[in-house]
């Protein structure tokens, strides 16, 4: 998509490499694009080769530039370093980290797994952090600046019912991003996060609301959803030259849900046996779909 609404000039990310997970969808390619249009370098990283692949091709032929689509699975600190190495090799070091790739899906805490359990946390809570740690770790060798965006959620300060493994997984990675901002900080390298509130993609739907019954926005006092190019304003805004005193911060995007409602699931302590039954044979079906995408 087009950003007709970004705040910046062009030019403004000239000269930054740029590495965002999950980049091949929802906001982390609104987030690469708008990084692309600004002038960064940007790679783009995914489990689905396939779906980043294209998601290049696509930004390439819109934008031009340099985008790099590369399958990793950040499952794997090898795979990480390996990924790594070939972003070094091709142009040098990067100066700047999105850890955006997630997994969430809505379910009473009873009937989860521990398989299940694992799914979300071991690629937002053990993934993110094995990319932080081996992008840092080859800054601080180098005597190199680095800036570290990671995406969270409200939940890191109050918990969410029915996404537990997420809202562990995301509160852990606040308190990263609160303590690297003051070990690294005074060595170059700064770290911050944003919570984004409301912003509609499709897997998120599939899996936090996949009967449909929810009206986006409704909770919201502005009585809205967020716009893509609000939230790549805000990020461009934590990553350019010119915010280097912003350090350890986790910033709120949601039009005032969280002070409003706590910004969670806890309204879903109304369903029903029946109702959950409904929710996860939804989310069974979007999941054995993706699987066979993945595939095919």
């Amino acid at each position: 998509m087009l950003f007709d609404d970004l705040m910046f000039k062009p030019g403004l990310m000239r000269g930054q490499r740029i590495l965002v997970t999950g980049g091949g969808t929802g906001l982390g390619r609104v987030m690469a694009e708008a990084f692309l249009l600004l002038g960064s370098e940007v790679y783009i990283c995914g489990r689905r080769g396939a779906v980043v692949e294209q998601t290049t091709a696509e930004l390439m032929a819109q934008h031009g530039g340099k985008v790099v689509g590369l399958a990793c699975d950040i499952r794997q600190p090898e795979a990480i370093a390996a990924m790594l190495d070939s972003i070094w090799d091709d142009g040098g070091p990067l100066t700047g980290l999105i850890n955006n790739a997630a997994g969430n899906f809505v379910s009473r805490t009873e009937d989860l797994s521990p398989r299940a359990f694992d799914a979300i946390a071991n690629i937002v809570f053990h993934g993110s952090f094995y990319v932080t740690l081996e992008c840092g770790k080859r800054w601080l060798a180098a005597g190199r600046r680095g800036n570290v965006l990671s995406m969270v959620v409200t939940w890191v300060w109050n918990g969410s019912a029915f996404t537990v493994p997420s809202a562990m997984s995301k509160a852990g990675l606040n308190a990263m991003t609160q303590s690297l901002a003051v070990e690294w900080g005074g060595r170059g390298i700064r770290i911050n996060a944003i919570a984004p509130g409301v912003f509609p993609t499709e897997s998120a739907a599939a899996r936090l609301d996949p009967t449909g019954a929810a009206k986006p926005g409704d909770d919201v006092p502005m009585r809205r959803v967020g716009q893509m190019s609000e939230l790549a304003n805000l990020a461009v805004y934590l990553m350019a030259p010119g915010s280097d005193y912003i350090n350890g911060e986790t910033i709120v995007i949601d039009g005032g849900l969280y002070p409003a409602t706590g910004g969670n699931f806890a309204k879903l302590t109304s369903l029903t046996d029946e109702d959950w039954r409904r929710t996860r044979q939804l989310i069974d079906e979007r999941n054995a779909a993706d699987k066979a995408r993945r595939t095919t």
